[in-house]
């Protein structure tokens, strides 16, 4: 969602889905890149999005459902308080006003071979090395935990510091 751009659609969009089975999830406008000339004022917070919807809809918060999930789940409410499945769901991903870096479980394969565990990550790992060279699968799960286990990247909780 970006502020000014798309952000009248919010609940028109809500609506379009209620009922679909199709679970809709509002991303906040994220700087990924140099290309999208990206400003912190043009993010809508989500908490911001949720307020406007619950004007119209009443919303339930939802537990997650693995871990490391980057949504927060809010399902629709039925007339006694309680969640309607059958109505579908809202999440929110809110990368910028609440960074789940110290949750995240994600890591990015490149097409030339290279390991990155960040979505903002400048730099991969090599992982194609080690695959041509003939890395058993338990050198490559030690060699992937390793690189986990020594991750820094945290990108998203470093720029809502500054």
């Amino acid at each position: 969602v970006k502020r000014g751009t798309n952000d009248d659609q919010i609940v028109s969009m809500a609506r379009h889905f209620r009922g679909s089975g199709i679970a809709l999830r509002f991303i906040e406008y994220m700087d990924v890149g140099s290309t999208n000339g990206w400003r912190m004022d043009e993010v809508l917070p989500s908490a911001e999005v949720l307020r406007r919807l619950q004007e119209v809809f009443p919303l339930v918060p939802l537990e997650a459902t693995r871990p490391g999930e980057t949504a927060q789940r809010w399902g629709y409410a039925d007339a006694m308080g309680r969640h309607d499945p059958t109505l579908g769901e809202i999440g929110f991903i809110s990368s910028v006003t609440q960074a789940f870096c110290h949750d995240c479980n994600r890591a990015r394969l490149s097409t030339e071979g290279q390991v990155f565990l960040c979505l903002f990550a400048h730099q991969g790992h090599d992982l194609r090395t080690l695959l041509r060279s003939g890395a058993d699968d338990a050198t490559l799960r030690a060699s992937l935990a390793a690189l986990w286990q020594g991750r820094s990247d945290r990108y998203s909780e470093l720029r809502a510091q500054a």
